[in-house]
């Protein structure tokens, strides 16, 4: 009889991007505070189910006051999921985790506000494939989330390929192949001789220790069926 362990879904690692908040005090934080009150006296629920983002660049807190100034927010029923600006004052237990690398959204209205118009979409530019003449060497990354990648070469041991789309290698696939990244279970990774460290496909993982050895060194052709992930020697 299987184990219950041998039964268990394969665990996945995906990506998701969240809309959040950033509040940005400024000096004074009582005068701050207060202009806080008063805009959740206008609107109690403005901060319901928002990620908030407390970004204190402009303050240089110490750890005291940011602990004080975090407690405070809490206070008022906003919870802080990440700090910015905080610097080596915003490690340690007792405040959020300090966030790096975000990017600047719009501006998002206040009660008092009126809501900016509406921008007329662009249309999206979309690029299909991503082709690459020239083998990938040890220790290189090819990003790219916009659709396929196809080498014309080989991808060397501590290589990696990620592509929203499939991957499509025409030489030795020796270092790392990570398909799908863009969430679409119909990617598919193709190489001429198999080799390769780690395979994923849309958040599904696979070590080089498991996978067959027979198919090493061989055409193979790697997809998804559901939640298993397939392999098969090219004919």
């Amino acid at each position: 009889m299987p184990s219950s362990s041998s039964a268990r879904p394969p665990i996945r690692f995906r990506g998701r991007s969240f809309l959040a908040v950033v509040l940005a005090p400024e000096a004074p934080v009582e005068a701050w505070l207060s202009d806080l009150d008063a805009l959740v006296r206008r609107s109690p629920a403005f901060f319901a189910g928002r990620a908030v983002i407390l970004d204190v660049s402009a303050l240089a807190p110490t750890r005291e006051a940011l602990l004080a100034l975090v407690a405070e927010l809490a206070a008022r029923a906003i919870p802080i999921m990440g700090l910015e600006g905080a610097g080596a004052a915003g490690l340690g237990a007792g405040l959020p985790p300090p966030l790096t690398g975000g990017r600047p959204g719009g501006e998002i209205p206040t009660p008092d506000q009126p809501a900016p118009p509406s921008p007329v979409p662009e249309r999206p530019t979309t690029v299909g494939s991503l082709v690459l003449d020239t083998p990938v060497r040890s220790g290189q990354t090819i990003l790219f989330p916009e659709g396929d990648v196809t080498v014309m070469g080989s991808v060397a041991s501590g290589a990696e390929v990620i592509a929203g789309g499939s991957i499509h290698v025409y030489g030795a696939l020796r270092g790392r192949a990570i398909a799908g990244a863009a969430g679409s279970p119909n990617a598919r990774i193709v190489c001429s001789r198999f080799e390769p460290e780690l395979l994923a496909i849309d958040g599904l993982y696979r070590i080089a220790d498991d996978i067959d050895p027979a198919l090493r060194g061989k055409p193979v052709h790697v997809w998804l069926d559901g939640d298993a992930m397939r392999m098969a020697v090219l004919d």
